[in-house]
This record gives C-alpha cells, structure tokens and sequence, in this order.
C-alpha cells in the first residue's frame, strides 16, 4: 500500500545547500526523502539560487518537496536530521553556512509548537527562497495561522532568488 492510498500527510519540506556540490547534494538528499519509509515525494520544486538571509557565505541552492508520509511530525523531523547528519551538517552557531539543511515546513494543516519542532516553520513567510519554491509547487496554499502564502511575497521581494531549472 502506498502512503498516499493510506491516508497520508501532505508535507512540504524545504531543500537547501551552501557548501560542497550543491546540485549532488540536493539530488542525495531528495533520494534519502523518497527511501524514507511509508513516505513518498510526491513532487519537487524547480531549483533556486539565493542569498543567504541574516547570514554570510557563498548562495545557496534550494528547492521545496511536497511528500506524501505516515510518519508523525516528530519521526519525520528525526528522519530529515538524519539525512542532514549523514552529509555532514554541523550547527555551529544560528545561520551558519551548511552542506544540508531540510525544514519541515508544513505538515497537513497541523500548527505544531514543540521545543524541538515549529510548524508552519516559523520564518516561512519571510523568506523569498521558502515562498517561491511553495508556490511554485501549490499556487493557492495556505498555511495555519499565515493565510495565502501568496499574500506575503510582496514582503519579500527585495531577497535575491534566481529559478535555476
């Protein structure tokens, strides 16, 4: 049975690399969501270069997937740190340059708030690299608590963020 014909959450989870090879990364990290089990990605976002935001160092490279997962919120956050430990992310301090970063960004129409988990992510709305992969993916979402997110791209239109494919 698949997840979605098991009554599967919708997830959005955002994609996003600063160092090492970028493109390879994203491309490992996408293939570790889709072997997560009793999750499917259901799509992908094109890809986007981006500033970093509140941050130094090279672009970033970013990218949104939608899954289709039965896992809960927290084994899904534990599942995507994996990921990001196996390529060798480190938290040295807040918005430090990274190999792998995933957020969860959305889970169904759940509003989470945790120590460890914030859902909708909580700066979703205020960064041009999270909005316009979304949007790109479901032109009309809303997210609990935020409304359309298509209502706060005007507020972000002054971040740098090119479509790469």
């Amino acid at each position: 049975m698949s997840a979605a014909e098991a009554g599967a959450t919708r997830a959005f989870i955002g994609l996003g690399a600063n160092l090492g090879d970028l493109q390879r990364t994203l491309d490992e990290a996408l293939a570790a969501l889709a072997a997560l089990p009793r999750t499917r990605v259901a799509a992908v976002s094109s890809r986007y270069r981006s500033a970093p935001v509140e941050a130094g160092g090279p672009d970033y490279l970013n990218a949104v997937a939608l899954v289709e997962t039965e896992l809960e919120p927290l084994t899904l956050l534990d599942a995507l740190q994996a990921i990001e430990l196996a390529h060798g992310r480190e938290r040295p301090y807040v918005n430090a340059p990274r190999t792998l970063d995933l957020d969860l960004l959305l889970y169904g129409d759940m509003q989470i708030g945790t120590p460890r988990l914030t859902v909708p992510h909580p700066r979703l709305h205020q960064r041009a690299f999270v909005l316009q992969p979304l949007l790109e993916l479901a032109p009309d979402l809303s997210a609990p608590g935020l409304g359309p997110l298509g209502s706060h791209i005007a507020a972000v239109s002054d971040q740098r963020i090119d479509r790469i494919r």
